[in-house]
């Protein structure tokens, strides 16, 4: 009780199957791996804008002890 045997996941996946068609169920897969791709590629690039912008400070904030010091 509660859980499934593997006939039972055999099963589901051929009623599955001949609801969708297996070029809707390839269709939605293919998207399914684009769109995880896509967020994949957006939180990446939002770290490497964070990095960008705290180097960018660093670099901003030695710029400005080098020219108080040279005054």
């Amino acid at each position: 009780m509660g859980g499934f045997s593997l006939t039972h996941w055999i099963i589901l996946l051929v009623v599955v199957v001949l609801i969708f068609g297996t070029k809707k169920l390839r269709n939605t897969g293919r998207d399914l791996g684009e769109a995880v791709k896509g967020f994949k590629d957006g939180m990446k690039g939002e770290e490497e804008k964070s990095a960008k912008s705290l180097e960018d400070a660093s670099t901003v904030e030695a710029d400005i002890k080098d020219k108080s010091h040279s005054a």
